[in-house]
């Protein structure tokens, strides 16, 4: 289960401390999937950033499977990260010297336990229509295929949680409804949470559980 109690984010600048996030409080459980939207500057990246243990809050704690993160020392923070913590993000920060495959095993390369890595791998590139492009580099690859690679990274390591931002922003109408649906089939598939900011009201409507992040505070809307 991911808990979120109580987060505040607050920043300081040189006229004052900046509140970006207000006593937000929620939690969702293995398999559910939500969205975040909100107008542009009001914290929703910040918040994901909390969410995935990027970035502390001010106050308030997030616990993911009774764990919580940023009580654990550096180095245990970054394997806690890299083993529970799906990112995908609008720019699909695929290194361009890697091929296909190279680019979503890379989150296995810090990991004792990743002998099924390549199999794992290939099945999930296999998944997202990308089996004949393993050996491709990021530059001979579309932008929906880009982002179809850094979805396969992402879930490479079975993460329990899987964070996206603006997944479909940088995409056309029909790479957007493509990434959206794997998204949502790869997520529940493997029960893992999921989490989604977006601009896009199309792909938030998508998933169950929406909420709407304004005036420093998360409300949940009506399905």
């Amino acid at each position: 289960m991911l808990k979120v109690e109580n987060v505040s984010k607050e920043y300081s600048t040189p006229s004052g401390s900046l509140l970006v996030l207000n006593d937000i409080s929620f939690s969702l459980s293995m398999g559910d999937a939500a969205s975040i939207v909100g107008p542009s500057g009001t914290g929703k990246s910040t918040l994901l950033y909390i969410l995935g243990a990027l970035e502390p809050p001010t106050n308030g704690s997030v616990t993911l499977n009774n764990q919580n993160p940023f009580t654990l020392s550096e180095k245990k923070l970054a394997a806690f990260r890299n083993r529970e913590i799906g990112f995908v993000f609008q720019d699909h920060c695929l290194l361009p010297q890697c091929s296909v495959i190279e680019n979503v095993l890379t989150p296995t390369l810090v990991s004792t336990n990743s002998k099924d890595a390549p199999k794992r791998a290939r099945e999930l590139l296999e998944h997202v229509g990308l089996g004949h492009r393993l050996e491709h580099r990021p530059s001979e690859l579309s932008g929906g295929e880009k982002q179809r690679v850094s979805l396969a990274r992402a879930l490479i390591t079975r993460p329990r949680l899987l964070l996206c931002d603006e997944p479909t922003g940088n995409l056309d109408h029909k790479a957007a409804d493509v990434v959206a649906s794997l998204l949502l089939e790869l997520q529940r598939e493997q029960q893992t949470i999921l989490v989604v900011v977006t601009h896009s009201g199309e792909l938030a409507a998508r998933l169950p559980i929406r909420y709407e992040l304004v005036d420093q505070q998360l409300k949940q809307l009506s399905a």
